[in-house]
């Protein structure tokens, strides 16, 4: 993927429109990911980030959903140590979850191509 520099179709930097595409709070990096896709036709940067991040959301959500659905069973379970090692694996989702969005976001702003491991591949050949 070339980073060939210029602008999306919403008149921003390329490494703007990517890097707002990874903004985890109030659904905004979806949105504009969404947003890049149905209008940006040309900006293979932008396309490419904005599928990763939508792809990066879809196993965070699953990752969030495993993590609670967890700690619920240990709560079920009325068991203490099952429990405290629930809310350690929920509060662990929560840091990556948001760390990763972030690290993503900083790295694309800075124009950086970075592809995930598998998620990179499929955001690479969806994007075109």
């Amino acid at each position: 993927m070339m980073n060939n520099g210029g602008k999306s179709a919403l008149g921003l930097d390329q490494n703007v429109a990517a890097g707002i595409a990874y903004i985890p709070f109030c659904l905004i990096g979806v949105i504009m990911s969404i947003i890049i896709l149905v209008t940006d036709k040309t900006n293979k940067f932008a396309r490419f980030h904005a599928v990763q991040s939508l792809l990066f959301a879809a196993v965070c959500v699953v990752l969030y959903i495993c993590a609670v659905l967890f700690f619920f069973v240990a709560a079920m379970a009325n068991s203490s140590i099952i429990s405290i090692l629930a809310s350690l694996l929920w509060f662990l989702a929560i840091f990556l979850i948001i760390g990763g969005f972030i690290v993503l976001a900083i790295l694309a702003f800075m124009g950086k191509d970075i592809k995930l491991p598998v998620i990179g591949g499929l955001a690479d050949k969806w994007s075109n």
